[in-house]
């Protein structure tokens, strides 16, 4: 028996049922290509941008590698004609440089730890804690981020002098032990973090202490680079507060150091010492941003800081 097949009906034929005629399918239209730089002109344009940056810090390395004669017959060269580290063996056998450099470490060392341990546990307190003038706390915390230094230089340097601290590097590290930046850095991270690992912690039968220490704190690494990084900035480049507590060569920075070097050199500015102890400076921030890179850019990032 042979089996006989109905021929399908074709999309286009008329509708018996319907009595109209369908509409043809129309081909899908292809999707729009997002309007967007090729990779290839966005990358060179990023590469190009890096370039222009680096240049004034290519220009510094170049200048520690050159004698002083040299710069002076021709400032704009970017290559040494004769390599020499005369500069940095001058600079750290000079006299004062070392002094300098380990103060400038110590004080730096005070200010990172005190930030860490305040702007923690403020932080922390801030955001998990509810307790009267909480929100008043916080507002004092936002205002003095707006208030410009200028204006509390004079009752900063006043308290030092009364408590003694005029010439020692206590007195330079003091009002930057605490600074604003870092416990709003501390409490908007502090936001992000889950109240439900607190309080598991706190069912375990662990103490707030415990619980900071053992719990937020691992957890708050990214937040703690950043402020590290941000607070080691702010002291290893402060220039006008040293300045004015430092009353002598032995409590003295390395931005002091070195300005105070250059002035006694009277007409004659040594610029290759000058960029030789320029990059001593810069060293140290480098290195400490390029360990601490990927957590202060999370740090960043979890706390919405522009």
């Amino acid at each position: 028996m042979t089996l006989l097949r109905t021929p399908e009906r074709s999309s286009l034929a008329p509708s018996a049922e319907s009595g109209t005629a369908p509409v043809p399918a129309t081909p899908e239209s292809p999707r729009r290509a997002p309007r967007r730089l090729p990779a290839i002109a966005l990358y060179g344009a990023l590469a190009l941008a890096a370039v222009l940056t680096l240049l004034p810090f290519a220009w510094v390395v170049s200048g520690s590698l050159r004698s002083l004669d040299e710069i002076r017959s021709d400032p704009g060269a970017w290559l040494p004609s004769a390599p020499t580290l005369d500069n940095f063996v001058r600079l750290f056998t000079g006299e004062g440089f070392a002094v300098y450099l380990v103060n400038s470490l110590v004080v730096a060392a005070i200010v990172v730890v005190g930030n860490i341990v305040t702007a923690s546990l403020a932080g922390y307190a801030l955001s998990k804690f509810d307790f009267r003038g909480k929100k008043l706390a916080f507002g004092a915390v936002l205002a003095a981020l707006m208030v410009p230094y200028t204006a509390v230089f004079v009752p900063q340097f006043v308290v030092t002098v009364n408590l003694g601290l005029i010439d020692t590097l206590a007195g330079i590290a003091g009002p930057s032990i605490t600074l604003p930046l870092s416990i709003f850095i501390m409490r908007q991270y502090a936001s992000s973090v889950p109240d439900e690992l607190l309080e598991a912690a706190r069912l375990d039968g662990a103490g707030e202490f415990r619980t900071f220490f053992r719990v937020f704190l691992p957890l708050a690494g990214p937040a703690v680079a950043t402020i590290t990084i941000m607070s080691f900035l702010n002291s290893w480049n402060n220039f006008i507060w040293p300045l004015i507590v430092a009353q002598s060569t032995r409590t003295y920075t390395l931005p002091v150091g070195l300005a105070a070097t250059n002035k006694a050199a009277a007409n004659l500015t040594d610029y290759g010492l000058s960029l030789a102890g320029a990059l001593v400076v810069m060293l140290p921030v480098l290195v400490l941003f390029l360990f601490l890179q990927r957590y202060f850019v999370q740090g960043i990032a979890a706390t919405g800081i522009r």
